[in-house]
């Protein structure tokens, strides 16, 4: 997560005061803070938590972190501060090197110190701790606040108290802010920073209660001031009201478990949340699913309990939407010395429609693309059972898949309101009516005249050159035919090569939602409202889709709505003002 975290102090001499604060760097060290881990300096001790690596042979000595007094950082001058021995608006001491964490998952450091070393960062910071220590409190002066803008960054901010027994009122007044950006992220952490702040709060607190209950037995401050006389900011002056936190708490190891704290607080924080791309509404595809899903669930319930029964091998599966595919006992147990054979078979398959569309020609594509889109029964007759079924899958693409049914594979003809797809062995004879309908395409499989003997595994296209495709209709579709519309949108994707295959999927996808949401517009204004022709007419002009074979689409892909969207409609009662305007 991008965001620093910090204590700040309100010194009763010097004001508020930023005393620790911990920050990520996605890059390496700026010069000068982060030349490198220094061996040799002070005691090498290492720990891991959360995944992150903890050294305090941290880094070396930077000018920021204060010990100069000519210094250019961005610290407050040392006339600001503190005296050194008291150290109350100080946290580390002048030459300590600061801590750094790495996070050996993401390569991220997190460096703690007084202040940030750059400008911009330190300003901001300096801000953010003096808006969190004087005008952005919330009722009660101890609690979380937000607050924040565009160009100064958005605080999270908790204030809270410490018992200290030498401070006027007993206390002392800090808070911990969290300094992001992102205002969005950072309102979405909003639960999770109150709870693990307030957890590192009350551990502070709880130690500072302890030591100030120890030095109120041994010492009592309120009857001891009681009996002395008033002397205005004398207990300021003398030095004990500016006790850091380590005094306060009895722990000397404050900073660096803190910074164990604000660096675990960032890494988990950041990886807390993550982006999720919202899709909105269900599509018509993802509603016909479903209720093949939970019609496929109710078969399944139904036939618990009995006993199975063969189905008869004259009446083929029909497939509506859905992929499936029945393999036999010798297909699925293949010798492994056929293993050359069954790889090349596989590479006779269809691999998309810009792929089908190269092998079986521009014209003859579009005479089966026409037949496919305007609901035609669409016969594949071959020995290959896997290149129909490949063939099938690519055209299927092109239509909702509520109005997709399939038969992958028969012994004998299917009528085409069982079917739209068909696949036939070669020798099936079909009925002669259907060879002559102008609602059917047929494409023969045939060996080709001139195949190679041993075609290139590597190369699909060269892999169907042994086969001779032939397309033939009783209504074959003119060249110079508009078209529906779809069609023509759907071969301009196909011919422009800097379109890949992935993006060419995503046009198709696209192309059927905006047409199903004219079928939508059309089934309500026709099925449901019941309006006359002409203002249908009107109708399918303001959709672009008054052209003939435009209307044929519109109407066989209406077959395709889901269950769901009809009932939906038919059960809405109309007003009574539509129906007046009507009469």
């Amino acid at each position: 997560m991008n965001a620093i975290v910090a204590l700040c102090h309100f010194c009763e001499l010097h004001g508020p005061r930023t005393l620790f604060c911990t920050e990520v760097l996605h890059s390496p060290l700026p010069q000068g803070a982060g030349s490198g881990d220094i061996s040799g300096q002070n005691e090498q001790a290492e720990e891991e938590e959360g995944g992150i690596q903890m050294s305090s042979r941290i880094r070396s000595h930077s000018p920021a972190e204060g010990a100069s007094a000519d210094s250019s950082s961005p610290g407050p001058k040392k006339s600001d501060m503190c005296e050194a021995s008291v150290k109350g608006c100080r946290s580390l001491a002048g030459g300590h090197p600061g801590y750094v964490s790495h996070d050996k998952e993401t390569s991220i450091k997190y460096v703690s110190h007084q202040h940030p070393n750059h400008p911009q960062l330190f300003s901001i910071v300096r801000q953010a701790c003096v808006r969190s220590l004087s005008c952005e409190v919330c009722p009660g002066r101890e609690g979380p606040i937000f607050f924040g803008d565009e160009q100064h960054g958005f605080v999270f901010s908790h204030t809270f108290f410490i018992k200290d027994s030498l401070a006027r009122g007993f206390q002392r007044w800090y808070s911990i802010i969290t300094i992001m950006m992102d205002r969005i992220y950072l309102i979405n952490s909003w639960p999770f920073l109150l709870g693990k702040i307030r957890g590192i709060i009350d551990e502070l607190q709880g130690k500072a209660l302890k030591v100030f209950e120890a030095e109120q037995f041994g010492c009592p401050q309120r009857a001891q001031r009681m009996n002395t006389a008033f002397t205005p900011f004398l207990h300021q002056r003398n030095g004990n009201a500016a006790r850091s936190l380590t005094s306060l708490t009895n722990d000397e190891n404050l900073w660096a478990c803190l910074h164990t704290s604000f660096a675990w607080l960032l890494k988990a924080c950041g990886s807390r949340l993550t982006e999720k791309l919202l899709e909105g509404a269900p599509t018509e595809d993802t509603l016909v699913q479903m209720e093949k899903l939970a019609d496929l669930k109710e078969e399944s319930e139904g036939w618990d309990g009995s006993e199975e029964e063969e189905k008869p091998s004259s009446q083929p599966d029909v497939v509506e939407g859905q992929e499936l595919s029945k393999s036999s006992p010798e297909t699925s147990l293949m010798p492994d010395c056929n293993s050359w054979n069954v790889a090349h078979r596989r590479l006779s398959v269809f691999r998309s429609l810009r792929h089908m569309r190269q092998v079986l020609g521009a014209s003859a594509f579009r005479m089966l693309a026409w037949h496919v889109l305007m609901g035609n029964q669409v016969i594949w007759k071959a020995r290959d059972t896997d290149l129909v079924q490949s063939a099938f899958d690519v055209l299927r693409t092109m239509l909702p898949i509520g109005c997709v049914r399939i038969i992958p594979y028969s012994d004998q003809y299917e009528e085409a309101y069982r079917c739209n797809f068909l696949g036939l062995s070669p020798h099936v004879q079909i009925p002669p009516h259907i060879l002559s309908s102008e609602f059917a395409v047929l494409v023969e499989v045939r060996a080709a005249t001139r195949s190679s003997l041993y075609p290139t595994l590597f190369d699909d296209e060269q892999s169907l050159n042994k086969y001779e495709f032939i397309v033939t209709s009783g209504s074959p579709v003119a060249a110079d035919r508009v078209g529906p519309t779809i069609l023509n949108k759907i071969e301009a994707a196909l011919t422009n090569q800097n379109l890949s295959v992935d993006v060419v999927d995503q046009c198709l996808v696209c192309l059927k939602e905006e047409w199903m949401n004219k079928v939508k517009v059309l089934f309500k204004f026709t099925k449901v409202d019941s309006r006359p022709k002409e203002d249908t007419q009107k109708l399918l002009s303001i959709l672009g889709a008054a052209e003939e074979d435009n209307v044929k689409l519109l109407k066989f892909w209406m077959t395709g709505l889901s269950k769901t969207y009809k009932s939906h409609l038919m059960s809405t009662v109309r007003s009574p003002t539509s129906s007046e305007s009507r009469n």
